[in-house]
């Protein structure tokens, strides 16, 4: 038995004929509410089917189309196209998992976590479900104010908003771009290569988007376009000169610092086999990942794991807020000396890279002091964390706190360039050879691309950090009579263990780095 739905008067068709085998069964518009009980919500986290009996969900949402009337059918075609890719358990409506799921793997542009805000929006009832006709509201509503902000920034009527609109759109709403700003975010939207956004493109880039001020559409930009993956973890974030007023910059460092510290808490295992291995895994005591976790854990227990992690999350704030302030001085400087010219992405970099090594310099005794913890054994830190602190200054004086600093410092100079520069490259071949129709990669290139150059940038800046963890630990280990200086370090690693020795460790260590990865897409 089939079933169509017409939206005609019961007086055009007979309800219930049939012809032969072949029986179909017309339900029309007036008399629905007659079947309103054969129609099963989603209700139970098993996925019970949304129709059950005589209407399927093909005739529901048929239903809900003749509903909105005026519709056309191209219109009706591609509002089904998007609702069918947001159902990802295909069971006739859109829940938070459904929506969840598919602002990860189809709009990455825009975090998952505002599905609970973008499903309030589609469902005002809160009945936890959207269905095609909720959907169909939302999206004609969306794009008509979607239009009216298009409408606003296309100050020429060409029908097309360019980097230069884009830019005196932003200023003049209070919320300032540079020239780079707005040709990323121009480049994020345009999908047909003319370095222009179109209605539909601009459209279809924040229809799910949760709000309809500009200022906080053009915030949302600033803060989750602009910067890639390559140059995250060096550029600071930055803020105009009305955020830094209103308490936007501290806000997005208090957000940043409590991710952060749950993120190494999670990886916080994997750093301390990565540690443990480069101080005492040698070529006549080798020890793998599986052996060292068996020597811990009897060691220790299940919790020797997160050794060293609380000093390693305390650290966060002083080390953002510092790195936060000096970038931002840099700027000043640099702009001071180029007058009206914009900063360019390269002055930018070197401004995070003398930002990161001034905090480095700043907190390194506390990462000395991790990787002190990290090495402890059980009963050695029974005092506590200041007491440990006092005990290495009277043994070994104030430079102790300093230990392995001058291979740190070097070691952010090959990660950061050799990160960015091939996570640049593998992302502009991508778009060349296979994404010739997108401005932009999708979310797994991007991984792909994030995954190589990070794997890059840890092969050439490793040994400088096996270094510096085997000169702070100097005190804790066996091998007391190794040198005490970086070349001193990588010679004597080369004559004994050969190139293979400066890798001591760089498992878990990509193990770490690829967690973080995932984390971020």
């Amino acid at each position: 038995m089939s079933i169509n739905i017409h939206a005609e008067s019961p007086s055009t068709s007979g309800a219930g004929e049939h012809d032969g085998d072949d029986e179909e069964l017309y339900v029309h518009i007036g008399n629905l509410g007659d079947y309103k009980d054969e129609v099963t919500p989603l209700l139970s986290p098993k996925h019970v089917p949304l129709v059950l009996g005589k209407i399927t969900k093909e005739a529901a949402i048929a239903t809900h189309s003749a509903l909105h009337g005026g519709m056309s059918e191209e219109k009706e075609q591609q509002i089904r196209e998007i609702y069918d890719r947001l159902d990802i358990d295909n069971d006739g409506t859109i829940d938070i998992r459904d929506l969840t799921l598919a602002l990860k793997h189809e709009t990455p542009h825009i975090p998952s976590n505002l599905a609970p805000v973008i499903m309030s929006k589609m469902s005002p009832d809160d009945e936890g479900r959207v269905d095609f006709y909720s959907f169909s509201s939302y999206v004609l509503e969306n794009e008509q104010k979607l239009a009216e902000m298009f409408a606003d920034m296309d100050r020429n009527h060409d029908g097309l908003v360019d980097v230069v609109e884009m830019k005196n759109y932003c200023k003049d709403i209070g919320v300032p771009l540079d020239d780079q700003k707005a040709q990323h975010i121009v480049n994020k939207m345009d999908q047909t290569g003319s370095a222009s956004v179109g209605l539909k493109e601009f459209q279809d880039f924040m229809l799910l988007y949760p709000s309809s001020d500009m200022k906080d559409i053009v915030d949302f930009w600033r803060h989750n376009l602009i910067i890639d993956i390559g140059e995250g973890s060096q550029i600071p974030e930055d803020f105009s000169q009305q955020e830094m007023q209103e308490g936007v910059w501290w806000r997005h460092l208090v957000a940043g610092g409590l991710a952060g510290a749950v993120s190494r808490t999670c990886t916080a295992p994997f750093d301390r086999i990565k540690v443990y291995l480069q101080v005492n895994s040698s070529k006549i005591n080798r020890l793998g990942v599986l052996s060292c976790l068996k020597l811990l854990h009897a060691e220790g227990g299940l919790k020797s794991f997160w050794r060293g992690n609380g000093i390693n999350v305390i650290k966060i704030a002083p080390e953002s807020a510092i790195k936060f302030m000096c970038y931002d001085q840099l700027k000043r400087l640099i702009q001071k000396k180029k007058g009206s010219q914009e900063i360019t992405t390269f002055e930018r970099l070197c401004a995070g890279s003398a930002a990161g090594a001034i905090s480095q310099s700043a907190i390194y005794p506390m990462e000395v002091m991790k990787t002190r913890l990290a090495l402890r054994k059980t009963g050695q830190m029974d005092r506590g964390i200041i007491h440990f602190a006092q005990k290495m200054y009277a043994k070994e004086g104030i430079r102790c706190f300093y230990k392995g600093y001058l291979p740190n410092l070097i070691g952010i100079i090959p990660y950061a360039g050799i990160d960015l520069a091939i996570y640049e490259t593998l992302k502009r071949s991508y778009v060349r050879y296979y994404e010739t129709n997108s401005s932009e990669p999708g979310v797994l290139a991007l991984l792909a691309c994030g995954t190589c150059s990070s794997t890059c940038g840890q092969l050439a800046s490793y040994p400088f950090a096996l270094v510096r963890t085997k000169l702070q630990a100097k005190t804790r280990t066996r091998y007391t009579s190794q040198p005490d200086t970086m070349f001193g370090q990588f010679k004597y690693i080369l004559q004994h263990e050969g190139v293979p020795g400066l890798y001591r460790g760089i498992t878990p260590n990509f193990l770490k780095v690829m967690t973080h990865l995932f984390r971020s897409f």
